[in-house]
């Protein structure tokens, strides 16, 4: 006795079986539809696996993404252009301008390094996309750990015959950037000697569908990237946090404070929506949080001084930082 006439008697409803039922010949044997096929509505043929990825042709999200970080990038330059044509006034050289422009080049990397994660992407892009974007935001987190770093120390050794008055050099700042930035690229290339990231076909996750995604490799390697700059962070905003009582012509510490809560609230957030989403969606998050956290810095530490550089020129001089002068209202 048949159990079935044809294909067209059978339901309509995808089969999860991913099997081909064949009408030509009245069969009632299932042949089973290689992993990048999946049966069409009636069952009775094998048609490609939808492919999905953030792809510059099909989804308007990586158009918005590409403008977004384009506009944020033209605005960091503008931002360079400004601390590089007013490099000799008090406002910039008071706050470490080698340091600055440093964190606005690492800024306008990190901006870049979102066109990693868009397209189509492969085992090189696996690899380069989540090592940039390591090793430039831990260069920025560490520039600004060393201006909270000089700023702490000033503030220390602004008591008299304080013994921190000889740590007060751009040395120690340059050190700290160095430092805490080598620590970050010798744990990227520990990853990619041990397990590096790679290109991986989810066929299973969704029916119908193909997700080209990304293998991080080393789970442990990944969040130990992430741990490594949540730690910076949390030490930057700590040490300017401390600071902050520090006289206000001095004091960026008050910034720095809020640019570091902007960034750990934006990938703490982060965290459970990464782990939550797959395929394109995964990645629109992390992107979304790299441009974010980038533009939380740029403008919570560089558009107060460019608004007193552009429009309180008579702020911008030596004798208002050192206080010998009369209040400006």
């Amino acid at each position: 006795m048949k159990l079935f006439t044809s294909a067209k008697e059978l339901s309509i409803a995808p089969d999860v079986s991913g099997c081909e039922w064949q009408a030509e010949s009245d069969s009632e044997e299932c042949i089973k539809c290689t992993e990048d096929k999946w049966p069409n509505e009636w069952k009775d043929q094998c048609i490609p696996k939808m492919v999905e990825f953030l792809s510059y042709n099909d989804d308007i999200i990586s158009v918005a993404f590409s403008f977004i970080t384009l506009l944020l990038f033209l605005i960091t330059i503008v931002v360079l252009v400004i601390f590089h044509l007013f490099k000799d006034t008090a406002i910039v050289k008071a706050n470490n301008k080698n340091l600055s422009f440093i964190l606005l080049v690492s800024i306008m990397m990190s901006y870049l390094c979102v066109f990693l994660f868009l397209g189509r992407p492969v085992d090189i892009t696996c690899m380069l996309r989540q090592c940039t974007f390591a090793i430039i935001f831990s260069t920025a987190i560490s520039c600004v750990l060393g201006k909270t770093a000089m700023i702490y120390i000033a503030f220390k050794a602004s008591k008299p015959g304080s013994a921190w008055r000889k740590w007060v050099s751009v040395k120690v700042s340059n050190s700290v950037v160095l430092i805490f930035s080598s620590i970050q690229v010798i744990i990227n290339i520990t990853w990619l000697i041990i397990l590096p990231p790679f290109q991986e076909l989810d066929k299973h996750s969704y029916p119908g569908k193909i997700i080209v995604q990304c293998n991080e490799g080393s789970v442990i390697a990944f969040y130990s990237v992430l741990g490594y700059m949540g730690f910076l962070a949390a030490v930057s905003f700590i040490l300017a946090f401390l600071a902050r009582r520090l006289p206000d012509s001095f004091n960026e510490a008050k910034y720095i404070t809020f640019s570091m809560l902007v960034f750990c609230s934006v990938w703490i957030a982060m965290i459970p929506a990464y782990l939550s989403t797959k395929g394109k969606y995964m990645v629109a998050v992390e992107i979304f949080a790299i441009l974010t956290s980038s533009a939380g810095l740029l403008g919570c530490i560089f558009f107060p001084k460019c608004y007193l550089i552009l429009f309180r020129p008579e702020i911008n001089t030596k004798a208002y930082l050192l206080g010998c002068r009369t209040k400006v209202m």
